[in-house]
């Protein structure tokens, strides 16, 4: 495995895949908010290029993949996709 994949992401990439991240629904929103919100200090480079294939996705798309009505499949499939797409899913911190 490529040791920079381990790597932490810089303020500067860190910067463009939040711009990246910015969905056209709320509820895509929200679930990327909260990944932030939990992750963002400890986000690496290989998960960030799991990051980078969910933002690929048409909005409805990924929706379903955080819903769980669906799974990754083909070339989304893949473990880094996997790695974030679990800790996208992960349910909101009790209050």
């Amino acid at each position: 495995m490529d040791t920079l994949a381990n790597d932490l992401l810089d303020e500067r990439s860190l910067s463009k895949l939040r711009w990246r991240c910015r969905r056209g629904l709320l509820e895509n929103d929200l679930f990327i908010e909260r990944f932030f919100g939990r992750h963002e200090a400890t986000l690496t480079v290989r998960q960030a290029a799991g990051l980078e294939a969910l933002m690929d996705l048409a909005d409805n798309d990924l929706l379903d993949l955080l819903l769980r009505r669906r799974d990754p499949d083909g070339d989304l499939a893949r473990p880094e996709v996997n790695e974030v797409l679990a800790q996208l899913r992960e349910p909101p911190a009790p209050r």
